[in-house]
């Protein structure tokens, strides 16, 4: 009788303990640190994100922040994985992204709207002085560039037919008011491309990392100087996989982006925050 109470015991104190290593091992990966790799298309961003990352460490949230050169790379890579969110795009490019390529991919929270300049190498000085002949270069992928016809239209350069979409493309042009050419170029080749056309809408990331000025000093037009004709769909985004959408790591993420520190960091590289109550 003993030898069996001394078992049972034994059994009792071996369960305590496999029970006390399981509540240590659940108690410590509830503090384990959760990384996530962000891509962003700019040095401006990668400073931004980086910001957002040390604000994150009491969350045991690490962020890593992929920096690409163009806009072709980051949407295949949250696709495939390879990225868990990217903060490089507005609304019209990540649902044009989606419509090409069949995939689903969301976004958690509007990031900021950066402005897009027209700008030209000595040949003009103002929109005004385009003239029959000329060439804008603008950017060949469809939201981009469709944004870019929108400023040509709202200068009264152009004008798009009523029916068309939210992204135009050049074959939605009705009228030439000026009889200018337009030339598509890959949005990370226009600066560039810059000496050899009239006038080019640049997006301002490139601005800053190749042309090192910023649209206030530089361009000749800017389209957020009259932001209520810019659409909302030209709003930037933090973009996931969807079955990631309600990730609670991510609603933090956003929380430590969407703050007036983050603001002021957006504001200081000519962009403008785009989250309600950012101003």
């Amino acid at each position: 009788m003993k030898k069996i109470t001394k078992i049972v015991t034994a059994l009792v104190a071996v369960f305590a303990v496999v029970a006390l290593a399981a509540c240590g091992a659940k108690k410590d990966d509830s503090k384990a640190v959760h990384t996530y790799t962000v891509g962003v298309a700019s040095d401006q961003q990668k400073e931004i994100w980086e910001k957002v990352g040390a604000s994150l460490k009491d969350e045991n949230i690490k962020i890593k922040v992929k920096l690409f050169s163009g806009y072709t790379e980051e949407n295949p890579a949250l696709a495939d994985g390879s990225l868990d969110l990217n903060s490089f795009q507005h609304v019209a490019f990540l649902e044009n992204y989606n419509k090409e390529n069949k995939q689903d991919l969301t976004y958690i929270g509007y990031t900021l709207i950066s402005p897009f300049g027209l700008y030209s190498d000595k040949k003009i000085s103002k929109p005004s002085e385009l003239k029959d002949g000329d060439t804008v270069a603008i950017p060949n992928d469809v939201t981009n560039g469709g944004r870019a016809l929108q400023a040509l239209e709202a200068l009264k350069i152009i004008t798009l037919k009523k029916d068309a979409p939210a992204s135009p493309t050049v074959k939605d042009i009705k009228t030439y008011n000026t009889k200018i050419k337009i030339k598509e170029i890959q949005a990370d080749q226009l600066v560039s491309v810059l000496p050899d056309v009239t006038a080019a809408f640049i997006n301002t990331n490139y601005v800053t990392d190749q042309m090192h000025t910023t649209p206030k000093k530089s361009a000749i037009y800017i389209d957020t100087d009259h932001l209520d004709k810019v659409s909302k769909l030209y709003k930037n985004v933090i973009a996931v996989r969807k079955e990631d959408k309600n990730k609670a790591d991510f609603k933090k993420i956003v929380k430590a982006y969407q703050t007036p520190a983050i603001a002021k960091l957006i504001e200081a590289t000519n962009d403008y925050p785009a989250w309600d109550g950012a101003k």
